[in-house]
């Protein structure tokens, strides 16, 4: 009796843990609202290396380009307005990027366009999330572009979050690349042991 007493209480537990998972991941899902990718301009400054005066250029140029562009958008309503503003601005981003390039006496091709295939991460901005994927966006190419990028969102104007936080080392995948290894986890071992680190870790 005693060890079907303990069968029944473990599997009314079990239950109970997985009713419980079930609905705090739902609370998680509805308190974040995934952005469409079409209403959003981006930002991404690739760098050309990860020296140091290649970074502190990189910041540079994100902090005066941000800083022209919030100006732009900041009573700006839709998205089709932003674009406007932004394309009939490209010359003063070239021209803030230029002068950044002459204060640290650097010679390095750079380019600046703005296009709708600029790849992203997923981006969490409060209870907002930018899914992975190709975002319009200004894209500046600094250099050869292979040191730590950063990335933010332009309008609606979202970069003053991200100041510190949005650096991502750009990787380049090969053709010949080894497939990764593929992890395998199992779904109750994993929620067994989400449940013993609430209850004992």
């Amino acid at each position: 009796m005693k060890a079907k007493a303990i069968i029944y209480l473990l599997i009314s537990l079990f239950v109970g843990l997985m009713s419980w998972e079930s609905q705090n991941a739902q609370a998680v899902s509805q308190f974040h609202q995934e952005v469409n990718e079409e209403e959003a301009i981006r930002l991404r400054i690739l760098a050309n290396s990860d020296s140091v005066s290649d970074q502190m250029l990189k910041r540079d140029i994100r902090d005066e380009i941000n800083a022209e562009i919030t100006k732009w958008v900041q009573e700006v309503k839709t998205f089709e307005e932003a674009v406007a503003i932004i394309e009939s601005n490209m010359d003063e981003m070239e021209a803030i990027v230029a002068r950044e390039l002459s204060k640290y006496n650097k010679n390095q091709d750079y380019t600046v366009e703005f296009n709708e295939e600029v790849a992203f991460p997923t981006k969490l901005y409060g209870n907002l999330v930018y899914p992975a994927g190709a975002y319009q966006a200004v894209l500046v190419t600094l250099g050869e572009g292979e040191g730590e990028n950063w990335w933010c969102v332009l309008f609606p104007p979202l970069c003053f979050l991200d100041m510190d936080n949005a650096e991502a080392k750009e990787v380049e995948s090969e053709s010949n690349e080894e497939d990764p290894e593929v992890e395998t986890s199992f779904f109750i071992v994993d929620m067994f042991e989400s449940v013993w680190d609430r209850l004992f870790g």
